[in-house]
């Protein structure tokens, strides 16, 4: 390195008490803010590309362990409320953006996002240059990094800590609900299975006055039975599906015998039952913009998205699963119905939070297979 170029980091070190190391050996300095109290946090950086929503993003259990990029460049401006949390507390191991608003003006707002962040013992990083990060991990796919307020650290030591770190393989155990709870209805009953569920996704079937019953990921396939369900909703979670493949297991004995309804997470696992495959993406989906086409209707909806796996198209034949939605900027799955009629799964996230709406009448699809099953049963 140049002495003109050892100066110009000397001095930005100086001006910073932060820095985002990536395993590939960039150095990216900044601001932290947040629980300031960590000197350093690991994790998969990932970016969203959601021009609001941080909050939703910031309480999301899918993102377990990571490390997460907000794309757009001033976060914080409306604050944060207690009306748009998606889980009650934070699980993100750290949170980088470009520019932390500390003031924010909104009505709604009961705190800012560096008062978020210290609550929920979360570091985060201002300062970066996002959109640089963005285009890295696009081209690059997936890196793992470290936040750290020790600017002095061996960078050499870290980033080969970094390379050699196993990604972790236990995030749905730290997310999922450690015992059965129920939300009476007078709807269906139906078993949420929470890999890491959303709050919208409860909120939605509730909204329809469903008997909701949510379990753990590792409930078994007797103890779900005892329950009676009328349907079965395998929700959201993080990681890799093949760290979980106990609740695919589970889920096969009730392929075409009882009304199921994957989302993200459960989609993969609902393909893993069948006896398909998934595989890692390059960099993920993560948005609030993602473009699905329904191939039913050709029919294209703007979709919120949040992950780092999909099913793969080739392993789909011979499962009775047919692929119903496709992603169109990867022509990705992003939908799979069952030859019976009684099971279906979407990649994306119907109950958005944040993202549009554009889908929520999947859960009236569901709704609906449940009604015509009963009819059927009672028959």
């Amino acid at each position: 390195m140049s002495s003109r170029a050892q100066q110009y980091l000397e001095n930005l070190k100086s001006e910073k008490n932060a820095a985002l190391i990536l395993e590939d050996g960039t150095v990216l300095y900044g601001t932290a803010f947040g629980d300031t109290t960590k000197d350093k946090i690991s994790g998969e950086v990932v970016f969203n590309t959601s021009m609001t929503g941080y909050q939703e993003v910031l309480t999301d259990p899918s993102y377990c362990g990571q490390i997460v990029t907000m794309t757009y460049p001033l976060i914080g401006n409306y604050g944060l409320n207690a009306e748009d949390i998606e889980s009650m507390f934070s699980k993100v191991n750290g949170f980088i953006v470009k520019e932390n608003c500390n003031h924010p003006s909104n009505w709604r707002a009961v705190e800012d996002v560096n008062d978020f962040l210290k609550a929920h013992n979360v570091i985060g990083i201002a300062g970066i240059d996002t959109r640089l990060l963005t285009r890295k991990i696009r081209v690059h796919g997936t890196l793992k990094g470290m936040i750290t307020t020790n600017i002095d650290a061996d960078i050499n030591n870290i980033v080969d800590t970094l390379n050699n770190t196993e990604y972790p393989t236990d995030q749905v155990s730290k997310v999922s609900t450690k015992s059965i709870f129920r939300s009476p209805g007078q709807g269906y009953r139906v078993v949420l299975i929470d890999m890491g569920t959303k709050q919208g996704i409860h909120r939605e079937l509730i909204k329809r006055n469903c008997d909701v019953t949510v379990v753990p990921y590792d409930t078994t396939y007797e103890q779900i039975t005892r329950l009676q369900p009328e349907g079965i909703m395998i929700s959201n979670g993080p990681g890799d599906p093949k760290n979980v493949l106990q609740t695919a297991e589970m889920l096969k004995p009730f392929i075409g015998k009882i009304p199921m309804y994957g989302i993200c997470l459960g989609h993969q696992l609902i393909a893993l039952s069948a006896g398909a495959d998934t595989e890692k993406l390059k960099f993920g989906h993560r948005g609030g913009n993602n473009p699905v086409k329904d191939l039913r209707t050709n029919r294209v909806y703007i979709t919120s998205q949040n992950h780092g796996y999909t099913v793969n198209k080739e392993s789909l034949e011979g499962t009775g699963l047919t692929i119903s939605h496709i992603n169109l900027n990867d022509d990705t799955v992003e939908g799979l119905v069952h030859e019976s009629g009684l099971l279906a799964s979407v990649q994306y996230h119907p109950e958005a939070a944040p993202g549009p709406l554009d889908s929520n009448y999947l859960f009236d699809q569901f709704i609906d297979t449940i009604k015509t099953w009963k009819t059927g049963q009672e028959r």
